[in-house]
């Protein structure tokens, strides 16, 4: 094979052009964003919305948004350290704490509009198949329905991100989903098994390792779930936790906005000194040095 020598000419670089900032940064997929956002032109300026989920090392973030020109527009939003105010202190990034954060989206989202008596979603959470439909005699608005983006998220089989969807669907959001990606789902078999899946949601797999390392190993068990233990989480009790969770975010799902310490706290900093004054300043910082240089001095000759 010939050798190809590859120029890069002036015309080359006259057409180059730079991707996006975020493609740049490894932060957004234009590819898929694009398919997420661009709405049919014959829904006359109606948004498309997205349930955004995303999960970090310590906190787990769900919001319902949609596109302007401008930028998102969020319309409602959920966070996992929000959980300690309605019982849930300990594993806020695990499964459960994931299901917990999109109910919670789930009920503000539906209360803000006004459809949070008409889509209860399901009230006992059991792992069975679920989505929001209006039955066929059934007369006014529509179940609210939005797409998931998990943005750059690898969606295997029993990800978190699936849990947060359940969690939102359960809430009674409508997201168009198959359940070939829940826990409980057998991929040789391709059968779903609602028990499997309930397990995960109150926590069977949490509390099941949690009880062997308690008999087997104490000292591990006492490092690994100090947390737990400080705030009375035993295995017997965590499924009992979630539940109340459940209940209490359906009860109350109002956000309360954080309470700032600071507020009415006065700032320290002086104002700006005036050339007259920065020129006193220095004056009396050169006494007050040579002061001192003197007393230096005279404590010498003592001696």
């Amino acid at each position: 094979m010939p050798f190809v020598k590859v120029v890069k000419s002036k015309a080359y670089f006259k057409r180059y052009q730079v991707q996006f900032r975020r493609r740049r940064e490894g932060k957004t997929d234009y590819h898929r964003r694009k398919k997420l956002t661009t709405q049919d032109k014959n829904k006359y300026n109606s948004p498309k919305y997205r349930l955004v989920v995303r999960i970090t090392n310590t906190d787990v973030v769900c919001q319902v948004a949609y596109a302007k020109i401008a930028g998102d527009v969020i319309l409602a939003a959920a966070y996992a350290h929000e959980l300690p105010r309605y019982g849930l202190a300990v594993g806020l990034t695990n499964y459960s704490a994931c299901y917990c954060t999109g109910l919670l989206l789930a009920r503000r989202l539906l209360k803000k509009i006004g459809l949070e008596n008409r889509y209860k979603g399901k009230v006992e959470a059991d792992g069975k198949l679920f989505l929001p439909v209006r039955q066929k005699r059934q007369r006014g608005r529509r179940p609210f329905t939005a797409l998931l983006d998990v943005g750059l998220a690898r969606t295997t089989t029993g990800a978190r991100i699936f849990a947060a969807m359940k969690g939102a669907v359960d809430g009674g959001i409508r997201v168009p989903h198959s359940p070939d990606r829940f826990r409980g789902y057998d991929k040789k078999k391709k059968e779903y098994s609602a028990d499997a899946a309930r397990g995960f949601i109150f926590g069977e797999h949490i509390s099941s390792y949690m009880k062997e390392l308690k008999e087997k190993e104490p000292e591990k068990y006492k490092k690994r779930f100090s947390r737990y233990i400080k705030h009375k989480v035993t295995p017997e009790r965590l499924e009992e936790v979630l539940k109340k969770v459940h209940a209490a975010i359906r009860k109350n799902p109002q956000h309360v906005p954080r309470v700032n310490k600071k507020a009415g706290h006065k700032s320290k900093r002086r104002g700006k000194l005036t050339l007259g004054q920065r020129k006193h300043r220095v004056q009396q910082k050169l006494a007050a040095l040579s002061a001192t240089k003197k007393k230096g001095t005279k404590k010498t000759v003592a001696k």
